[in-house]
């Protein structure tokens, strides 16, 4: 009988491996279409065969620009931020087990927030300056929430409520320096705080790229750790798992990913929330993480943001912190009620 159920495991595992690559193909498909539909909007209109000039070499000096200087960096800026920021959100909904362990709703966001800040107060300026303010804003918030939720273990839910307690007394520090910060650092800090990718060029591009390269080359690895913890700490201890520093890890994994964004596009939040749930529901892997899934919905989320941020509006270029608030907050509602009636 034994040996039947390991059969049926293996063909249940194979099954959903088969489902998780198609759609992953279609979800890379959709991707890829959706940044070429974004190259062409525009007051500049640009066609495909302007697109096909631009990569051939043909094109008008005027198409080059419109293509590789103004519209390239922003929606290349779209796919890597929200890939980083739906690894950020798995790598946390597996730690805590929960849908609301994302780094924006327990306080991680907020910490990288409060380091640029910082930063911004000490007149830096620059992409290294402030991505280095975010990891370690981030990072301190992490270690402060680990260590307060930390009681012979830390469980899920403990960290969650902890996380949102210290999001929200971070977020009236950032607020009182705010108003204390003279009124050209203030107006910086309150632009950047609404999250947006209208300013992004490429040195930024290219330098958080790299920082999401490097989370990318260790995420097999931690994808592996995170399935045996999902299985509980006792499990994953007896196969070898050193589980709290396994944990921490995972941590500074998680905050590195978010930290690249914030950095340079300033705290964008819910895309961490909602993109792994929904890769989940459409690989159904049920509660094993997919990070390859949850990287591409969450870069078809942002692009899809900031694309209605641009033209969803006539005349009007909103953020797109504000388009993901307002699509996330319905999310989140939604998924709140549902928690509330499992008793979470």
């Amino acid at each position: 009988m034994s040996g039947v159920f390991v059969i049926r495991a293996g063909s249940l595992s194979l099954r959903a491996s088969r489902r998780s690559a198609v759609v992953c193909g279609l979800l890379a498909a959709a991707l890829i279409a959706l940044a070429l539909w974004a190259f062409t909007l525009g007051s500049y209109t640009l066609s495909l065969g302007d697109l096909m000039s631009v990569m051939t070499g043909t094109a008008r000096n005027s198409v080059r620009t419109v293509v590789l200087e103004w519209r390239a960096p922003r929606i290349v800026a779209a796919v890597v931020f929200g890939a980083a920021l739906a690894v950020g959100g798995a790598v946390f909904q597996s730690l805590t087990r929960n849908p609301l362990g994302s780094p924006d709703v327990i306080g991680f966001t907020t910490g990288s927030y409060t380091g640029v800040v910082l930063m911004l107060l000490a007149g830096a300026s620059s992409y290294s300056a402030l991505a280095a303010g975010a990891l370690a804003g981030g990072l301190i918030t992490a270690f402060a929430v680990y260590l307060l939720a930390f009681r012979r273990g830390v469980r899920g839910f403990r960290l969650i409520i902890v996380g949102i307690a210290v999001g929200a007394l971070l977020s009236s520090v950032n607020n009182w320096f705010s108003v204390k910060a003279d009124v050209d650092t203030a107006l910086r800090a309150a632009v950047w705080g609404a999250g947006s990718l209208s300013a992004i060029g490429w040195p930024a591009v290219l330098m958080s790229s790299a920082l999401v390269a490097a989370v990318a080359l260790v995420a097999p690895a931690a994808q592996r750790r995170m399935r045996w913890l999902e299985l509980g700490d006792d499990t994953a201890a007896m196969l070898g798992v050193s589980v709290e520093r396994t944990k921490l890890l995972l941590v500074v994994l998680g905050v590195a990913a978010t930290a690249a964004v914030t950095a340079a596009a300033g705290p964008i939040v819910f895309v961490a929330l909602a993109a792994p749930q929904i890769a989940r529901r459409l690989t159904g892997r049920g509660s094993t993480v997919d990070l390859a899934g949850s990287a591409l919905v969450g870069a078809l989320l942002l692009l899809g943001a900031d694309i209605a941020a641009q033209h969803a509006i006539p005349g009007v270029v909103l953020p797109t912190g504000a388009v993901t608030v307002c699509v996330g907050g319905a999310y989140l509602l939604v998924l709140l009620v549902r928690e509330s009636r499992r008793g979470f």
